[in-house]
């Protein structure tokens, strides 16, 4: 069942950070954890799974921290959902053999044409469109204040 869990807000929130505030730089967990208060325990398992997924990259070293693996516009917000919930260790209700027919035959299959069609909606929002959703809402990104443009 597609419920919305701590570790899939705090992996949407940490990969909106890393694309938001990375000024082409990677983005150290610890950053993270400061501006969106998540707690290290959920982040550092989150991207870590993210990484061996594929939508992030660990970058080594005292400069080290992570960075999105594909541009903005090509991760999806259904994507990450997708990631988190194959965390999760929760039995889906959906799948539990215990029930009435009603049950089986009429409630569980609409509950999972909506997850779908929720799924749906969520596989068309990308990291882009929330990050120019932050943008509009006037929050700054700290990466673009430490670009330097200096020749």
């Amino acid at each position: 069942m597609l419920r919305l869990s701590k570790k899939m807000l705090f992996a949407i929130e940490a990969v909106l950070d890393i694309a938001y505030h990375s000024g082409g730089q990677p983005v150290q967990s610890r950053e993270i954890t400061r501006r969106q208060g998540i707690p290290r325990r959920y982040l550092e398992q989150g991207l870590q799974q993210l990484v061996r997924e594929g939508i992030l990259v660990g970058v080594r070293g005292p400069r080290g921290g992570y960075r999105l693996a594909r541009e903005r516009r090509r991760i999806s917000v259904g994507e990450i959902v997708r990631i988190v919930r194959k965390m999760e260790t929760a039995e889906d209700p959906l799948n539990d053999p215990a029930g009435s027919e009603l049950g089986h035959k009429v409630v569980r299959p609409v509950w999972a044409e909506m997850q779908e069609k929720l799924m749906l909606e969520l596989d068309e929002v990308s990291i882009d469109d929330l990050c120019t959703r932050a943008n509009q809402a006037g929050l700054i990104s700290e990466g673009r204040e430490n670009l330097d443009f200096t020749i």
